[in-house]
């Protein structure tokens, strides 16, 4: 027969003849005084085995020094100074006293047992006195049962203090580290690693390409869903092994920490406004002085993908459901002219088919609505790209449809100037946004004072105006005449993804009429059949 608590002894690493001289070998037995309790805790791995086992062997010396016998020992790595933290073999320990199965509960010492002050350990003192059972602290010497209660109650407020100190060193220390762009600490998203001692998020060689393979079909705008089964068809698991899930995508992609920044993320409180171990997910990324999000090394993303993404999310959202802004998705275009090419009986959208764009209506209200008209797909997308061409070659340099398009030129033709505008411009946005939250906090809420709020508002003012001037200066004096040139027109819709394409033709076309063939195998030329509606 063997002791309960076995498992926990070979797990700290006791070797069986050490086992015999502690006399934690034989299952015990006696009168509940005989017997007690011994509890062991540490909050964090770093304290090793070694240590765990030199407190083990010191209340085993004391125990049988008393001529006590240890009933069971109760180990756990938990944090002693947080009331939402449940700590059941501490619990487990307390109840094997306070149901009469042994006399004693031994602690190493008094913080080992709380670090929440006279309000918890007064209690557990009550109860044990109640019952006739007592508290030995074995390094300070401390037996409830002597007198000790007064000491018990200044050392576990001074563990109480320290829990405090602790917290507010570490809050200071990881504070830093993300104003200074050091990563905080914690799991780094798939397809990154963090380098001891570096700080900064680097690419991980073994899960980066899939990382970015995800990145990549998220700004083609793929839905999550289709993307996880893609990985999962191929035999492709997460760092952990497990199957793809829609929302583990969308919870990478949210993390501003997958595009290399410091997250600012908000911490979930219980229902009296306690901080819980807990963090809402996604968040925002932190801004530093200047207004831009502060980076701890390279992302799988850039933030002007992330805002990208994350406009994707929120522009196939639905309020009540989980995608985007915690709403059910409508499922995103797979077609380019989904949306722009119209029935020519109804007047009504036509959608895609599969192979085939087809009246909505027909489909979804029947033949008595529309008779509705199918053509193939594909013929009509490479149309509809010599349309757009042809059409946008011919228009004077001063055309707003030109204009409209001469930012997506401007990515075709300097990527990293692109890519810094719009980050810019979505630093920009975020700056906005916040300055109107402290409008709303001061103006509305009323929980700001005036002095603060005008020291913040002069602060987000500096930072807005900064933005803007650097933005004016990134899209100042753009080079339009690419745009007359029909190879340069032509090479911008070739490079273009599936999203971007139908931002092209939406700047130019209001909508494509589809002309019915004039009978079964009419070999009229679909760029004959489509009438366009332009918005010039």
């Amino acid at each position: 027969m063997e002791r309960d608590d076995m498992s926990t002894l070979r797990a700290l690493g006791f070797e069986d003849e050490e086992l015999k001289r502690l006399g934690l070998w034989d299952v015990p037995t006696g009168p509940p005084a005989e017997l007690a309790e011994l509890y062991i805790r540490r909050s964090k791995k770093r304290e090793d085995q070694a240590t765990l086992r030199a407190h083990v062997r010191d209340v085993c010396r004391a125990a049988a020094a008393e001529g006590k016998i240890i009933r069971h020992v109760w180990f756990e790595q938990r944090s002693a100074s947080k009331a939402h933290v449940r700590r059941e073999e501490f619990d487990n320990a307390v109840k094997a006293v306070l149901d009469g199965r042994s006399k004693t509960l031994y602690v190493w010492k008094t913080d080992r047992l709380s670090r929440r002050g006279m309000g918890q350990v007064g209690l557990l003192l009550d109860d044990l006195e109640r019952r006739g059972a007592r508290l030995v602290s074995v390094v300070e010497g401390l037996d409830s049962s002597h007198g000790g209660r007064m000491v018990f109650a200044i050392l576990s407020e001074r563990a109480r203090d320290e829990a405090k100190d602790i917290s507010l060193r570490t809050k200071i220390g990881v504070d830093a580290m993300k104003r200074e762009g050091r990563w905080p600490g914690g799991v780094v998203p798939f397809g990154l690693r963090c380098p001891p001692g570096s700080g900064k998020l680097e690419h991980d060689p073994k899960e980066y390409p899939t990382a970015r393979r995800i990145a990549e079909y998220l700004l083609d705008g793929v839905v999550p869903a289709v993307i996880a089964d893609k990985l999962n068809g191929e035999g492709i698991r997460t760092r952990k092994g497990m199957l793809w899930r829609a929302q583990t995508i969308i919870n990478l992609a949210t993390s501003p920490s997958w595009a290399g920044l410091i997250p600012d993320r908000d911490r979930v409180t219980d229902e009296f406004g306690t901080p819980l171990d807990k963090w809402h997910r996604g968040g925002n990324p932190l801004m530093g002085p200047d207004g831009h999000p502060i980076t701890c090394g390279v992302g799988v993303i850039t933030f002007a993908e992330r805002e990208r993404i994350l406009a994707m999310f929120r522009a196939r959202s639905r309020p009540g459901t989980t995608i985007g802004d915690r709403t059910r998705g409508k499922r995103a275009a797979a077609t380019i002219m989904t949306g722009i090419l119209r029935c020519p009986f109804c007047k009504g959208p036509m959608g895609n088919g599969g192979l085939n764009y087809r009246c909505d209506a027909r489909v979804n209200q029947g033949p008595s609505v529309c008779k509705g008209v199918a053509t193939l797909r594909s013929r009509v997308d490479d149309a509809a790209g010599i349309m757009w061409i042809n059409h946008v070659v011919n228009l004077p340099p001063e055309s707003p449809t030109i204009l409209a398009i001469a930012q997506r030129w401007m990515s075709f033709k300097d990527p990293a100037k692109e890519a810094r505008k719009q980050a810019v411009g979505a630093a920009l946005d975020n700056a906005v946004a916040r300055e109107l939250r402290l409008q709303k906090e001061f103006f509305i809420v009323g929980g700001m004072d005036e002095g603060r709020y005008d020291t913040l508002r002069s602060e987000m003012a500096g930072q807005i105006e900064s933005l803007k001037a650097e933005f004016r200066e990134l899209t100042a004096d753009s080079d339009l005449l690419p745009l007359l040139d029909p190879e340069a027109v032509a090479g911008l819709w070739e490079g273009a993804g599936l999203e971007s394409k139908r931002g092209l033709l939406r700047s130019a076309l209001k909508s494509v009429t589809l002309v019915p063939p004039k009978y079964i195998g009419d070999k009229t030329p679909i760029l004959d059949r489509l009438i366009p509606d332009w918005r010039e």
